[in-house]
């Protein structure tokens, strides 16, 4: 079924910064408008932890779900082989993860209220994270900050496979190779 292939046609891979960015823009709406003014700070909180854990999340998925888990290593394989394709998650199937993990579970524990504003700070870490990597694959660079993701993802892409799942940031995987490198000397 086309909705739920990773090879997406311009259009559909254009489709899905557009829906991402709407998503955005309406739980935000949703937040300005809904929300009490008294809780803009708590809330303000719930969207930075959001962003914030957007990035394990971005390096998890990528480490242990992307290179080890099938199917999802044998799709990410094929963004490997073809770095310039429109390769990506389904939109359906990335917003479906949001409702199911994120956003039901949040309003389920805490409310509508911290659970749009969780959810908005994931999606603006997934958006961002999207843009960083389609820029990294596609863009000439004139900013030295992504100049530098482009040399770090090159080298994750054709050198140093097994390092480098951070895309947005290597505080993971600098974090994780430090732990591992003392476990390990012990």
């Amino acid at each position: 079924m086309k909705l739920l292939s990773t090879d997406h046609s311009p259009m559909a891979y254009a489709l899905d910064f557009v829906f991402y960015g709407a998503a955005c823009l309406a739980l935000l709406g949703y937040l300005v408008v809904l929300a009490p003014l008294h809780h803009w700070g708590r809330l303000a909180g719930w969207a930075l932890l959001g962003m914030l854990a957007w990035t394990t999340v971005e390096y998890a998925l990528h480490r242990f779900v992307q290179h080890g888990l099938l199917p999802f290593s044998r799709w990410h394989d094929e963004h490997h082989r073809r770095p310039e394709a429109l390769i990506s998650t389904p939109t359906l199937v990335s917003a479906a993860l949001f409702l199911g993990l994120v956003y039901l579970p949040t309003r389920w524990a805490l409310g509508p209220s911290p659970a749009a504003a969780l959810t908005l700070g994931m999606l603006v870490g997934y958006l961002f994270y999207s843009t960083v990597h389609h820029a990294i694959h596609h863009w000439r660079m004139d900013n030295a900050w992504l100049r530098q993701r482009k040399r770090w993802h090159a080298q994750h892409h054709h050198v140093y496979p097994v390092s480098g799942y951070g895309v947005t940031t290597r505080f993971w995987d600098g974090l994780l190779h430090r732990a591992t490198t003392r476990w390990l000397t012990r």
